[in-house]
């Protein structure tokens, strides 16, 4: 059992929780994931570690409420338990020998953003962070990203927080201006992916994109993050998530993850309903 000692609610759907986890914090590194299980009769769902303190040992997970686990989770409190609590799972993000390096965030994608940017920032990085959103009150962790940061950009739909535009925007402008990247570290939704890999594609800048969105069961059994990469197959949770992001088929990858997304819904509308009715 793993106690929840903190728990934030960020914007209407999406929450975070520090989980007591010391076996896991110890060993954390930013890219990787967790799987829980919130109790004995849950499924096993993949969450990518957000943050971790290895001296108290809690590791952070931001979620966004889609799904019937995902809503039984939003659900705990502090100093409930989750029953499982396993990791840290698949390849930590390759930052070593990076000097200047920018950080496209997406959404919920910002949780798995920013551990990677903090880590870079302490690794002595120059760091350049542009988060999208749809409008502000979907924004997450902007001072977080502010203070591992050089340069922060905030970008929204309807222009309610920071400048109104596309994180493709924000980017192609930095890269205009004269500003040189070894790398772009990209996280969020599949089509914002795709489209700020074929902008980095023009300008030859290596671009890496985390695929962690398609995983289902965490470990490599289900095939349901299966992926083409430069024409091979491979599965997300165990041959990344992260990978060069000019050779995704991010086409295949969007039909992919639109497979569960019926049965998801009903799932979620279900466990509401139930938790309605006092039955959970």
């Amino acid at each position: 059992m793993y106690k929840i000692v903190r728990k934030d609610i960020l914007n209407a759907t999406v929450t975070r929780m520090d989980i007591l986890a010391p076996l896991v914090a110890k060993k954390a590194k930013a890219g990787q994931f967790i799987i829980l299980r919130v109790d004995e009769s849950g499924e096993r769902i993949p969450l990518t570690i957000a943050d971790y303190n290895r001296a108290a040992g809690t590791v952070s997970i931001i979620f966004q409420t889609v799904g019937a686990t995902t809503e039984q989770l939003a659900r705990r409190h502090v100093g409930d338990y989750v029953m499982d609590f396993v990791g840290p799972l698949g390849c930590a993000t390759r930052i070593e020998g990076l000097k200047k390096v920018a950080i496209i965030g997406g959404g919920v994608g910002c949780a798995i953003a920013y551990p990677v940017a903090k880590a870079l920032h302490e690794q002595g990085a120059e760091v350049h962070t542009i988060a999208g959103f749809r409008n502000k009150d979907l924004c997450i962790l902007e001072q977080e990203f502010a203070a591992v940061s050089d340069k922060f950009c905030v970008m929204t739909d309807d222009g309610s927080c920071g400048e109104k535009g596309l994180v493709t925007d924000a980017l192609r402008s930095l890269i205009t201006s004269g500003e040189q990247y070894d790398e772009v570290i990209a996280i969020g939704p599949l089509i914002m992916m795709k489209f700020v890999a074929a902008l980095t594609k023009e300008y030859g800048i290596k671009t890496v994109v985390s695929m962690n969105s398609i995983m289902i069961d965490g470990t490599g059994m289900c095939g349901g993050c299966r992926l083409t990469v430069g024409g091979e197959v491979k599965f997300a949770c165990v041959d990344g998530p992260e990978f060069d992001g000019h050779l995704v088929d991010f086409d295949e990858a969007m039909q992919r993850n639109a497979m569960y997304r019926e049965q998801e819904h009903h799932a979620h509308e279900k466990t509401c309903r139930l938790f309605r009715e006092g039955v959970r």
